[in-house]
């Protein structure tokens, strides 16, 4: 592997197998770089958050090689710059936001002085400063994953494992916290998040990895990953001239009353019609609306297109054989 130091995490064969045989992680190989917010996806079940507790600690993997922060993964010593956010968290009722952080911070040996100073801090950076003498048991959900944020970055970490902050949030709530998670970024900070709302993702994650029955399919950047499904797709009402379908090679004609077909001059024709041409110029493009013009069709859409992480996800999904569906993914917005 490279310098471990140029990276936030590093990782390579991470396996772990419970008891019956049961292999939850499969070899996992992954790079997160320095201040980068690093997207980890996947369906229920993939081995997300095992692969994210073994990080912590918290499970023994059955084998671990790599570096997180420039220290061997499992050394205890790396959580010292490490922040940590677990699904469905919960804080002590009775105490306030205040208090919370306060706890927190002298967990992580922060003296007095300076928890003080970080939590108001925090406190203000996620919205919650009129909230701080407030007792958790009145804060809704949105309110305490706001919390939950600013505890997983009272010890001013270098790294941040962020496991689904947005679940249950309000949209104005989804906003705030992405804009967080850029302003981490511009600090320097790498996040690292697990989500299920693959719009989120999209929204703020600089690179990602899809993570299925245990196994790495697919990482990189989105538009790197998406890159092969960019096309033109125009719209238009009348009948494409026969020569033209003839001769657009990869273009495909949807209609009313035929999806996904390949173009051919005898298949049936509808008065309105989608015009899909994947890898054209627009020196190309061009050339076909002319010549839809000069056969009377009207144009009513051109649009360049490219397809989003939701539609990488389940690609990657279902050519893994595993089924979408039910819970496998909540579809954010777009």
């Amino acid at each position: 592997m490279s310098d471990p130091n140029n990276h936030a995490l590093q990782l390579d064969k991470v396996s772990k197998t419970y008891k019956g045989k049961i292999r939850a992680l499969k070899g996992i190989a992954l790079t997160v770089d320095r201040g980068e917010v690093f997207g980890l996806l996947g369906p229920n079940g993939a081995g997300k958050s095992t692969l994210v507790k073994i990080l912590m600690t918290v499970i023994k993997p059955s084998e671990a090689n790599g570096t997180m922060l420039g220290i061997k993964v499992g050394d205890k010593k790396s959580l010292r710059n490490v922040g940590y956010l677990p699904e469905h968290h919960r804080f002590p009722p009775y105490l306030t936001g205040g208090q919370v952080l306060n706890y927190y911070g002298a967990l992580s040996n922060i003296p007095r002085r300076e928890r003080k100073q970080q939590a108001a801090r925090l406190l203000d950076l996620v919205g919650m400063s009129k909230w701080a003498k407030t007792s958790v048991a009145k804060y809704s959900k949105g309110m305490a994953q706001r919390l939950g944020i600013a505890q997983s970055l009272i010890n001013n970490p270098d790294i941040v494992f962020l496991d689904e902050p947005t679940d249950g949030v309000d949209p104005v709530g989804r906003r705030d916290i992405r804009e967080i998670l850029k302003k981490l970024r511009d600090e320097g900070k790498t996040v690292f998040l697990n989500s299920h709302l693959l719009g989120e993702v999209e929204m703020v994650c600089d690179r990602v990895s899809i993570l299925l029955q245990g196994n790495v399919v697919r990482e990189g950047t989105i538009d790197n990953l998406t890159k092969d499904s960019r096309r033109y797709e125009i719209e238009f009402q009348g009948n494409p001239p026969e020569q033209l379908l003839n001769n657009l090679e990869n273009a495909q004609l949807k209609t009313q009353s035929q999806n996904n077909s390949q173009i051919s001059h005898n298949q049936p024709q509808s008065n309105s019609h989608r015009l899909l041409l994947p890898d054209f110029q627009p020196a190309q493009v061009q050339s076909v609306i002319d010549r839809l013009r000069a056969a009377n069709n009207i144009i009513l859409r051109i649009e360049q297109k490219q397809d989003s992480l939701e539609d990488l996800f389940i690609k990657a999904v279902e050519e893994n054989g595993k089924s979408v569906g039910g819970d496998t993914a909540k579809r954010g917005d777009k």
